[in-house]
């Protein structure tokens, strides 16, 4: 029998400046102690709230502002699903953390999560136990925390100082690459937090003009939600999209997504490419990674080759993406202001790769561009 959470608001500790204000909100109280002591043992945390439903995080907003919040998604009074559109509401730009146990069910939400405004999900481990000595997924916890409460230094304790000062962080100029003259076959896309929102964008804005190439994408996902990804995708872009299968043979006008825990990339066979699926060693942490798919990407196709970077923490697929534009391809990057994370594509983009810098709404009607043009 499920017991009804009740609030465990404490008496707030002194803000210290430079912290992250981070809320808690699950209904089960040995996870939210789990939470708390993994977070308060980290330098730049604070815990602003620790609350068991959907409706007692409102509650608390309306008393105290936090810059990221991890929200379970299954909880009495108030699950997440219901919650979240109105959290974003109560504070526009508070970053959100859907926190999923690895189920189809919870999968399926949490990509409907991160297409109505969740910045990021986390899978939670199943078990008590396995949450006590999971330390891959503290850190995991710890990183998107600081990754999306720093980003572009939008938290609430930076906005209050950068408002007293008047201070405004300062841009290093970019350099930019020439794009390829040759008429791209296949795109390349790389992504990681913020993600599957922006895929989202990316296909609503190019489904007027079917894509007749194919394109294959790493996107940093567990096995759960990567073929759940894929079906959503479906359902907005004019080509079908799918987790790509070992052997499979590339084909226009198809989407091919890395399937969780894969490294994608492409080989030449007999009577044309193919996929190629391995569990080869992580590569920057991440598997799928980006760098070699880019890297199959770039040996295959060389100046007929357009990647995008777009939102993610880190810097896969830094080295491929140098590999691709040294080889002729062309790459471009989403801007910082409408990344969730500007790690992936700031990386890219501030190694004077990229032949353009744009927002993800500008990125569509470029990558139509770059495809019409007629080889030099």
């Amino acid at each position: 029998m499920t017991q009804i959470a009740v609030a465990q608001v404490k008496a707030e500790p002194p803000q210290v400046a430079g912290q992250l204000r981070v809320m808690i909100v699950d209904d089960s109280a040995v996870i939210r102690g789990i939470f708390r002591r993994t977070l308060e043992a980290e330098p730049g945390i604070m815990i602003a709230a620790s609350v068991g439903n959907g409706q007692q995080a409102l509650d608390s907003l309306q008393r105290h502002p936090v810059d990221v919040i991890v929200l379970d998604i299954e909880m009495p009074v108030m699950d997440g699903m219901t919650a979240l559109p109105l959290i974003l509401k109560a504070q526009p730009g508070v970053r959100v953390i859907m926190a999923s146990t690895l189920t189809e069910k919870n999968a399926a939400a949490s990509i409907e999560a991160l297409r109505i405004g969740a910045a990021d999900y986390i899978p939670k481990p199943i078990a008590k136990h396995e949450i006590h000595s999971a330390d891959a997924f503290k850190k995991e916890l710890i990183a998107k925390i600081k990754a999306l409460g720093d980003h572009s230094n939008r938290s609430v304790a930076a906005l209050v100082a950068n408002a007293a000062s008047g201070a405004k962080p300062a841009a290093a100029p970019l350099s930019f690459r020439k794009p390829s003259a040759v008429t791209p076959k296949i795109v390349a896309i790389g992504s990681s937090t913020g993600g599957p929102q922006t895929l989202f964008k990316l296909f609503e804005g190019i489904k007027d003009d079917t894509l007749h190439l194919p394109v294959v994408i790493a996107q940093h996902m567990p096995k759960a939600f990567t073929g759940i990804l894929a079906e959503h995708l479906s359902k907005v872009a004019s080509s079908r999209c799918a987790e790509g299968k070992d052997g499979e043979k590339l084909e226009a006008g198809r989407i091919y997504i890395a399937p969780g825990d894969y490294h994608m990339t492409i080989v030449a066979g007999r009577s044309g490419y193919v996929i190629r699926l391995d569990q080869n060693p992580p590569e920057n942490f991440c598997r799928p990674s980006v760098e070699p798919l880019f890297r199959s990407v770039s040996e295959h196709f060389g100046a007929a080759a357009l990647a995008l970077m777009l939102t993610g923490m880190g810097h896969d697929g830094l080295e491929a993406s140098r590999t691709l534009v040294d080889s002729g391809g062309t790459l471009i990057a989403q801007d910082e202001a409408s990344s969730v994370v500007w790690g992936m594509p700031g990386a890219v983009a501030t190694a004077g790769l990229c032949a353009e810098v744009l927002p993800i709404d500008a990125i569509p009607s470029c990558v139509k561009r770059l495809l019409r043009r007629k080889a030099a």
